[in-house]
């Protein structure tokens, strides 16, 4: 049995991206692989909002986030913490022996550009780490704001994670000033996991031929010089590119002026459906993602059992709480291929398997 996925990621894939993964194998240092990564090329230019080349890892995005700290840290980096992926930032900087200290906020609430100012202040730091949409709690930072601030600081380089966010909003690289801008397939691009993109200024290469011990899988230098020739330095996941060349169509096809409002209109039916009965948007008032909805469980259901009935009876599964979280909010995701009719449906499914779940006897037990 199968099951229609609604949580934050991986999420439903379509079989026209499925099938296109299912095409004869090229060798990644072949003609026909230098023409596939030079016809997608300009499509995920347009889609970052940049001039700089978009390079593709075969990872997770974590992959890339881990490499951006190893390639542009010569001094100390400030890790922006406002829920579980960002928390785990800090921790991943400190593994890979890099200076790091974190700029803390509670769950759920953004990223305040004027203490992220007040710190960056302070001249310790050559890098910042911001997610912009952080999934474990559904807060989407302001990230032009943010992006503001770090601009007043030049030696200091932006690494920004748009794993959850990238195609589901314009995210305008260069106009934001962004060097480091990361996503991966399986949230909004509703690809399978496995591949990692990301596209870097030129001034974070620069940094990268300062820097000592940026290994070489994740080295931006090793993905420069090969993207010179239409390559990757490894061997990639060719499949995945398959698969990427064909929603880059679907992208063109639908236009991404109606992508987005497509997902923000998505976005705001699942909102009102958790607001109608009740419950409450975790995150602070106007920062609520537009890819998902992390709801509070106000009304005090027995989430498990929630999805248990989702799943037996609707085959489709969401998500029920991150982390410490788990039992006290539940998401929701919009993102990707869905449309007016897979939502209504959704919220259907919701309404049915709600009528028939327990409340528990205290909160989040």
């Amino acid at each position: 049995m199968s099951y229609k996925l609604f949580i934050p990621g991986p999420i439903a894939v379509s079989e026209k991206t499925l099938r296109a993964m299912a095409q004869p194998m090229i060798g990644h240092r072949s003609t026909d692989f230098v023409a596939l990564y030079q016809a997608i090329q300009p499509e995920l230019q347009a889609l970052f909002g940049t001039r700089d080349p978009v390079y593709l890892s075969t990872s997770s995005a974590w992959g890339s986030m881990e490499g951006a700290v190893r390639n542009v840290v010569r001094r100390k980096v400030l890790n922006c913490m406002n829920g579980a992926f960002s928390d785990k930032w800090l921790d991943v900087a400190t593994r890979c022996g890099r200076p790091a200290q974190g700029l803390r906020f509670e769950w759920g609430q953004p990223v305040d550009p004027e203490a992220l100012r007040k710190e960056l202040s302070t001249g310790s730091y050559d890098a910042v780490t911001v997610i912009h949409n952080e999934t474990s709690c559904g807060c989407m930072s302001d990230l032009a704001a943010v992006m503001a601030v770090i601009r007043e600081f030049p030696e200091v380089i932006s690494i920004v994670d748009t794993v959850s966010s990238f195609s589901a909003m314009p995210i305008p690289k260069d106009q934001l000033g962004i060097d480091v801008m990361i996503t991966g397939s399986q949230k909004a691009l509703a690809l399978p996991p496995g591949l990692s993109l990301l596209s870097v200024s030129k001034r974070a290469l620069e940094r990268a031929a300062q820097v000592e011990g940026r290994g070489y899988y994740f080295d931006f230098l090793e993905f420069q010089k090969n993207h010179e020739a239409s390559m990757t330095p490894s061997t990639p996941v060719i499949p995945l590119f398959y698969a990427l060349r064909s929603k880059l169509e679907d992208i063109r096809a639908e236009g991404t002026a109606a992508r987005y409002a497509r997902h923000a209109r998505l976005n705001k039916a699942v909102r009102d459906w958790g607001l109608g009965h009740g419950f409450a948007l975790f995150p602070r008032e106007g920062f609520g993602s537009v890819s998902l909805n992390c709801f509070a469980n106000t009304l005090n259901i027995d989430l498990p059992a929630f999805n248990k009935t989702l799943k037996a009876e609707h085959h489709l599964v969401i998500d029920g709480g991150y982390g410490k979280l788990k039992g006290k909010t539940f998401r929701i995701s919009n993102m990707g291929d869905e449309t007016d009719q897979t939502i209504a449906e959704l919220l259907r499914s919701l309404d049915a398997a709600l009528a028939k779940t327990p409340k528990l006897s205290a909160p989040g037990k």
